[in-house]
């Protein structure tokens, strides 16, 4: 059982809450940002960095976040960042000249790499049995933001220039106070040893991180999913339209389709299927799904009316990484004490940083080199990887492993 619902206390649901108006937030803004750019005069190349800023800084300060949050605890670097993405929100609100607007996605970019505390802070408040619905957890509240955010940014832009900036900080700002008053810290000052300071990217850091019995194959299998499936974020829109002549809007519907369907996988069904079946079973099945999926999507084909066999696609792609991520986040969790799972956590969020920098790069040299069919064939043999090592090796610890067996079998 966990600490504080042994206290009578259940954090979860305040903290999905904290991170699904985070990402809201994100998802107003994101669509605006090409239109502010192209306003500058920016040129398409410095239009996409504007887009990989975002995911850069994650990649940097994801693991430096999860190392502090293990030595004073989740709930201030929570609120310390969520304070900062409210203020890159009034920033951007604010810009006037392309460096102010890179400066305020620099720092969204920095307040944004707060994922691994909120899954440190769920492997705190978890058993070893319920960690994958857990985490899962934090994949459905990403995907919701990500569906009601762009369409509350599009209804917020009819009111006005800069209101949708205005809304997502003020929104943010509610968020510092919500969870200031109703989210309990998780992490005990006795289970917490500080030590210095060591970047969790720094070589010695990896090292320690790679040495853990299946953290090397954990981390390998949790960075090919997130690259496959950042090669279809970065590239679906434009395949959509050039392969099978989809409108802008119906190319936005599919979007919300399968943010829909990441909501179903990873806040329903990963918690009912980690009841019955082993994280590492879940691991395999998503990323067999996941090669299936993107070795269909090319050759789905484009139906008139309704296009079932795309949609059927599009769900074993997103089901497979819904399936696959929460449950690589639970054993990862597992392969490390208690007193350091910020900074293992955020190692991996690191990881899937930089493949989010690299898939729809690669992806879109790919694209733009042969043509869709040779992107996402790519990205089947990134899943394929994926899929060989986790039959190979990716289990949790003996220790952690016990723990969920006698967990499942008293029911």
């Amino acid at each position: 059982m966990s600490r504080l619902a042994s206290s009578g206390r259940s954090p979860l649901v305040v903290l999905f809450l904290t991170v699904f108006i985070d990402l809201m937030g994100f998802g107003i803004v994101i669509p605006l940002l090409p239109i502010y750019a192209e306003q500058m005069n920016a040129t398409p190349f410095t239009a996409g960095a504007l887009i990989g800023v975002y995911s850069l800084m994650q990649l940097v300060f994801a693991p430096v976040w999860g190392r502090i949050s293990d030595d004073i605890g989740r709930r201030p670097v929570l609120l310390m960042c969520l304070a900062g993405s409210a203020m890159s929100y009034l920033l951007l609100a604010a810009a006037w000249r392309l460096e102010v607007l890179f400066l305020a996605r620099v720092l969204a970019g920095v307040a944004g790499a707060s994922i691994p505390v909120a899954q440190a802070y769920i492997a705190d408040v978890t058993g070893p049995a319920e960690r994958a619905r857990g985490m899962g957890l934090i994949g459905a509240a990403f995907g919701l933001g990500m569906v009601i955010g762009p369409a509350l940014g599009g209804g917020l832009s009819l009111l006005g220039p800069r209101v949708p900036e205005g809304f997502a900080a003020g929104l943010c700002l509610a968020n510092v106070l919500v969870a200031a008053y109703r989210l309990p810290e998780s992490l005990p000052g006795s289970i917490r040893r500080p030590e210095p300071f060591r970047h969790p990217l720094s070589l010695a850091s990896l090292r320690d991180a790679v040495v853990r019995p299946g953290a090397a194959s954990l981390l390998a299998v949790f960075f090919l999913v997130t690259l496959g499936f950042a090669v279809l974020e970065g590239t679906f829109s434009l395949a959509a339209a050039s392969r099978y002549g989809y409108s802008q809007a119906q190319v936005d519907w599919l979007w919300v389709y399968m943010g829909l369907v990441a909501v179903v996988v990873q806040g329903w069904l990963v918690g009912r299927l980690a009841r019955r079946l082993p994280e590492r079973t879940l691991v395999v099945l998503g990323a067999a799904a996941l090669s299936l999926g993107f070795l269909w999507v090319p050759f789905a084909g484009r139906a008139v009316g309704l296009p079932i066999g795309l949609l059927m696609a599009l769900a074993l792609v997103v089901g497979g990484q819904g399936l696959a991520s929460p449950s690589l986040s639970s054993l990862i969790s597992k392969t490390v004490e208690e007193s350091v799972y910020g900074q293992a956590l955020g190692v991996s969020q690191s990881l899937s940083a930089g493949a989010r920098v690299l898939g729809p790069a690669g992806g879109g040299l790919i694209f733009g080199r042969f043509d869709a069919a040779a992107a996402y064939l790519a990205a089947a043999v990134c899943a394929a990887g994926a899929f060989g090592l986790s039959l190979l090796g990716v289990r949790p610890g003996g220790q952690a492993e016990a723990q969920v067996i006698r967990a499942r079998r008293s029911g």
